[in-house]
């Protein structure tokens, strides 16, 4: 569902319910232009999951690379010893 921000303001209460217990999405419109969405709780947390999982992916591949510097060397480097 896509709301313009005005009709928003004007239905919030409306629109968190729709959100929390029907489990729509609402895309925020300003000026014709997608800006922000409401979900659930349940969609943030599968979002925050995903992003989590792509982190630690991300992570992994880092460690895994030549040439990393350890922390003792950076730290020595910025004269943080």
């Amino acid at each position: 569902m896509e709301m313009n921000i005005a009709d928003v303001r004007d239905n919030l209460a409306e629109v968190i319910n729709r959100v929390a217990y029907a489990g729509e999405r609402v895309i925020l419109r300003r000026r014709s232009k997608s800006v922000a969405a409401i979900v659930s709780m349940e969609d943030l947390e599968l979002l925050q999951a995903a992003e989590d999982r792509a982190d630690l992916k991300a992570a992994l591949r880092a460690r895994k690379e030549k040439g990393a510097v350890p922390l003792e060397k950076i730290k020595a480097r910025l004269g943080m010893e």
